[in-house]
């Protein structure tokens, strides 16, 4: 399964914001965006301070939402496809749709505290849904769906020391979480307001649309 394999932190500089690709390491004073607030390279600088074009904005956009949800070209492509053809919004749609993956879910919930740690859980068969064992990042949840996760000691452990980490982090609406069970319920589908990170998707269809 291809993945983003290079230094996470270089996303973030070229983006100019924090994408908290490393969770609760973001919010110390070591992360590098807070020492060096633009792009990197030899000539981050000069670019930095470029005026973009509409192309320019559209593309750092969708590069952005990309890099945020750790999904590559083709399959954020594919989602795009899916949410034109569906009824609605499209820009929402496709929010909705990333927001809806079961490995952000588990970074929601503060299960892991990033989302490439979220599915590294996924992956490593710790988690449930609707009492069936789920060990695809991707997989979509939806409404009244029940989401638990069953470890063994050594991993449980880890799990609640990073909802320990977390906990300053709030749990979406849309989502209901008993940490003491390490259980979970989605109770509607994900609006625009449940994300916290400011993103402006319209740009993001209007580059696909051209």
């Amino acid at each position: 399964m291809a993945r983003y394999t290079d230094a996470v932190c270089r996303l973030c500089r070229r983006e100019q914001e924090k994408l908290f690709l490393k969770g609760t390491k973001c919010n110390t004073e070591k992360c590098p965006i807070t020492k060096r607030n633009y792009a990197p390279g030899q000539h981050g600088q000069a670019k930095s301070r470029m005026k973009l074009s509409n192309y320019g904005l559209q593309l750092r956009e969708k590069q952005k939402v990309k890099r945020m949800y750790g999904v590559l070209e083709r399959q954020f492509r594919r989602y795009f496809k899916i949410a034109s053809k569906t009824k609605g919004v499209t820009g929402k749609v496709l929010l909705q749709i990333l927001e809806r993956r079961l490995d952000n879910v588990i970074f929601r919930l503060g299960v892991g505290i990033s989302r490439a740690q979220a599915r590294q859980i996924v992956r490593h068969n710790f988690v449930y849904v609707n009492t069936k064992g789920v060990n695809i990042p991707s997989f979509q949840v939806n409404k009244d769906d029940v989401i638990e996760l069953k470890a063994k000691e050594k991993a449980q452990q880890k799990i609640r020391d990073n909802l320990d980490l977390a906990k300053d982090r709030d749990v979406p609406a849309w989502l209901e979480f008993d940490a003491g069970a390490l259980k979970a319920k989605v109770v509607r589908l994900p609006e625009k307001e449940d994300i916290q990170q400011p993103i402006q998707e319209q740009l993001i269809v209007e580059l696909y649309s051209k």
